[in-house]
């Protein structure tokens, strides 16, 4: 009889129990699941609200679609339809009106995400918004709705001036702007610092970060939100940032907000410059942190503080000059005065000036320096006013008490070279927070004309050779006799040149030596290397020695005469100049130069032939010599 067959051993329970949980899970990670942000969602009545949705894992077309719904907190088992992607009719009648005006909508964002959007939340709006998904799987998988809930919180949020007051009145929304008709006018002046003060408060419950910013919205008075430029606000996480063209100003520490007691904030603008001029407004905002980690701005009111007029130095800088017309004889005092209008009688801070005198001759378009009081205070001279040449001229600078802003330049001794036309220069500066000086106007007065009564100072000057006839190895002398008619003491300088027949056009013109008005002698440097010297061979002539001349000394020679006079105040001017006639020397060569040449002829032929005669001996008896 056969043995009965076993049956086939159960499986164990705890496998089995592994077993089928895997088989669920596999069927669910093929499986629909709509996604909402976590909640709650806390958002403040007034303000724009936007719910995102978005389905995965789903199967059929890629453009699904969606409906939102409503449970309100005293009905929490009953779904308000909100709006559809499918259905315009979807929306029950509370919502109806709001979703044709627009101010309830959803938005696509792909194919299978969404938004609903609420554009002004009111406080009915509070609740559990359900996101549905109708079904295009081949089976019902997964989850096809998620739930958030949204509380709508009130307005706590608010936001003043202080000082100076305005009146407030009340915000309503996201946005609001506060305009108030006694809008405080602040007229300022260039470099001088702006300060405003704006206090933001909340109320809220829920715990929230503020952010408060100052802008500007231009010269002409607000005009809306839109056109607010910020200058620097301080943000939720407490950082400080300055907007736009206002950041190197914040990092130049021109620009500044600080935050002064439990809920004012002071900013601070300095250096104030023409492109501040305009409307300047706070702004304070309100975030809260989703449980996403996210922050949401809820709240935001804005609050015109001040229409502020910057007023440029340029604007209020004039300068005149007096008198219009002088006429001086040299030597005699030159005075002009300058007057300065808008200058303050207290400087203003970080402002400093400089008042100068300008000297412009014919059509230049540029004058020379003759004196400047700087922004230290200190007198600077033009480099015409003291050099060697014309010594320390007697010239003076200086503030005058009355009437305010006048300044006297003098001259103590007049000269032919202060003739032209003279104008007043005022500059403004600005000091930086790095003690940098920037120039931010110039003024200048009308054009003084100095003319001056002419003292006749007549020159003359020839050269000439006392010995016409120059050997290679003598002494050329260059004789200069001169001639002075005035009615002055005049002191006379000379030099002598030379233009050498083997130069180029670019290059002739060499000074040889010169005598200074004080009698002192210069030799320069001689071209062919030889030595020079001048000396005084009677009282109105004077001699250059060429010694020991060459062939390349040859060239065309002159003097030159300066005539110089002193002035009362011991400084010098030049009265005139002129130069000589040109004289030719041409050193001639000594008659053993003319024997030489043939001298050395007669050798290199003589050298020649004895050279060829000796090797053709030399060749012929060779080639015996090898014969035999």
């Amino acid at each position: 009889m056969a043995a009965p067959r076993r049956a086939p051993p159960l499986m164990p329970p705890l496998l089995l129990f592994v077993s089928l949980l895997l088989l669920l899970l596999a069927a669910l990670s093929n499986a629909r699941d709509v996604h909402l942000p976590p909640g709650p969602l806390h958002r403040v009545v007034g303000t724009a609200v936007s719910i995102p949705c978005n389905v995965s894992e789903y199967e059929g077309p890629t453009l699904q679609h969606f409906e939102w719904f409503l449970y309100r907190p005293s009905a929490p088992d009953i779904s308000i339809g909100v709006v559809s992607t499918k259905d315009p009719n979807f929306p029950y009648a509370i919502f109806g009106p709001r979703v044709q005006a627009g101010e309830v909508s959803i938005q696509r964002v792909r194919g299978d995400a969404v938004e609903l959007r609420i554009k002004e939340i009111r406080a009915e709006d509070a609740g559990v918004y359900e996101c549905y998904t109708p079904s295009t799987d081949s089976k019902y998988l997964g989850t096809y709705s998620s739930k958030v809930e949204l509380k709508v919180m009130p307005d706590k949020l608010s936001v003043s001036a202080v000082p100076p007051p305005v009146t407030r009145t009340p915000f309503r929304g996201r946005g609001a702007v506060a305009a108030s008709p006694r809008l405080p006018q602040l007229t300022l002046s260039e470099s001088q610092e702006l300060r405003l003060t704006c206090a933001a408060l909340t109320e809220t419950r829920e715990h929230t970060h503020l952010s408060v910013s100052f802008g500007l919205s231009g010269p002409e008075p607000p005009g809306g939100r839109g056109t607010v430029q910020e200058v620097i606000g301080v943000r939720r996480d407490f950082a400080v940032e300055a907007g736009g063209r206002f950041a190197e100003r914040h990092k130049a520490q021109e620009l500044s907000v600080t935050k002064q007691g439990p809920r004012e904030y002071q900013m601070a603008l300095g250096w104030l410059r023409p492109g501040d001029t305009g409307a300047y407004h706070c702004t304070a905002g309100e975030w809260i942190q989703d449980p996403d980690g996210s922050w949401q701005l809820i709240a935001q009111k804005q609050l015109a503080l001040a229409q502020v007029t910057v007023q440029t130095i340029a604007s209020q800088l004039s300068v005149s000059a007096s008198p219009p017309q002088i006429r001086v004889t040299p030597g005699e005092p030159l005075e002009l005065l300058c007057q300065a209008s808008g200058l303050p009688a207290s400087p203003l801070p970080r402002v400093a000036y400089s008042v100068g005198w300008e000297l412009s001759k014919g059509d230049a378009a540029e004058g020379r320096l003759v004196a400047q009081v700087d922004t230290d205070g200190a007198v600077i001279l033009g480099d015409g006013y003291t050099s060697h040449d014309v010594g320390q001229r007697h010239v003076s600078l200086q503030k005058l008490g009355s009437p305010p802003g006048s300044y006297q330049l003098r001259i103590e001794s007049a000269q032919p070279g202060d003739v032209g036309t003279y104008q007043c220069v005022v500059q403004a500066y600005v000091l930086s927070p790095k003690a940098e000086l920037r120039q931010v106007a110039t003024s200048k007065s009308q054009g003084l004309v100095v003319d001056m009564k002419p003292e006749a100072v007549v020159l003359g000057a020839r050269a000439w050779l006392p010995s016409p006839s120059i050997y290679r190895g003598d002494t050329a002398e260059v004789r200069c006799n001169i001639s002075v008619e005035s009615t002055q003491a005049v002191h006379v300088a000379l030099s002598w040149w030379v233009e050498l027949a083997r130069e180029d056009a670019e290059t002739r013109g060499h000074m040889l030596a010169s005598v200074s008005r004080e009698g002192v002698a210069v030799l320069g440097p001689r071209p062919s290397g030889g030595a020079v010297s001048v000396e005084k061979v009677g009282p109105q002539s004077h001699q250059l020695r060429i010694h020991e001349v060459q062939p390349s000394d040859e060239g065309k020679y002159h003097c030159a005469m300066t005539a110089w006079v002193r002035s009362p105040d011991l400084s010098w001017y030049n009265a005139g100049a002129t130069q000589s006639n040109t004289v030719t020397v041409y050193p001639y060569a000594l008659p053993m130069d003319t024997l030489f040449i043939p001298l050395l002829a007669g050798v290199s032929s003589a050298l020649f032939m004895a050279i060829t005669v000796l090797t053709s001996v030399t060749c012929c008896f060779m080639r015996r010599l090898r014969k035999r």
